[in-house]
């Protein structure tokens, strides 16, 4: 292990095999980093704080500190953070709150870049990726391999699907379907198929048929229930044309369409 002499570490922290901490950095009470993690200089893991093996946080990202909550009264919450997980420079990422699980999630996989920051209780799944001044609200949940672009901001309780892409500069109020991508502000949205990126992840040309049959489908002004029910008879044999609709279907704040 190479923890620098002017690295402060909690006596209740736990540091795996080949962990380093730079000049500087503090690791807080009940901190658990993995193996081969590296905290670089001025970082700082507040407390109660997971990371897995192979992270990399940068200077001055701050990790674990108390959400930004005005019912938040001091209660034991954690964040926790998967193997392979970046964190540039002065990201900030706070810990969850009783009533949102006990938890701040991060998947494996995952690149958070400068300056971003990750409010109490949201989830990212594996390999979701965060460019610079993009901020999530309390609550929010990204899925598998989704990205958010430089200056978004998402609001509370959002959900956005699987490997949707989230333009620079927009504003999310509502759900984001999964293998979209949107941009604007707020209810002034432009929504189409993500395909480059599908192509790019290896989608089938059937699967990115059946996905852009959906999204034709849904891109009207019928009542939505009969859409849906209209998107399963016409391409229910595609795996991903119904989680699309199990995703319409599960949300509470309605999804941009």
């Amino acid at each position: 292990m190479g923890i620098h002499p002017t690295a402060i570490i909690d006596k209740t922290a736990e540091l795996g095999t080949g962990v380093s901490v730079g000049p500087w950095a503090l690791v807080g009470p009940r901190v658990v980093l993995g193996d081969d993690t590296e905290i670089l200089a001025h970082a700082v893991i507040e407390k109660d704080t997971i990371l897995g093996k192979s992270c990399r946080v940068y200077p001055f990202a701050c990790l674990g500190t108390d959400p930004q909550d005005t019912k938040y009264a001091g209660e034991p919450t954690q964040l926790i953070i998967g193997d392979n997980v970046t964190v540039r420079e002065s990201a900030t990422i706070h810990r969850g709150t009783v009533n949102g699980g006990g938890a701040t999630r991060i998947g494996n996989g995952c690149l958070i870049m400068a300056t971003c920051h990750i409010a109490h209780d949201c989830h990212l799944d594996d390999e979701v990726i965060l460019s610079s001044f993009a901020v999530l609200a309390g609550h929010v949940s990204l899925g598998f391999s989704a990205t958010v672009s430089g200056s978004s901001a998402i609001h509370q309780f959002v959900r956005v699907g699987m490997h949707a892409f989230i333009g620079g500069m927009s504003g999310i109020v509502k759900d984001v379907p999964p293998y979209m991508i949107i941009a604007g502000l707020r209810d002034k949205m432009m929504l189409s198929p993500n395909l480059v990126g599908l192509k790019r992840k290896g989608f089938s040309p059937e699967a990115v048929k059946a996905i852009t049959l959906a999204h034709r489908l849904l891109h009207n002004h019928k009542p939505l229930q009969g859409v849906l029910d209209e998107v399963l008879e016409k391409c229910g044999d595609s795996p991903e044309a119904r989680h699309i609709v199990g995703f319409y279907r599960a949300s509470e704040r309605g999804v941009y369409r």
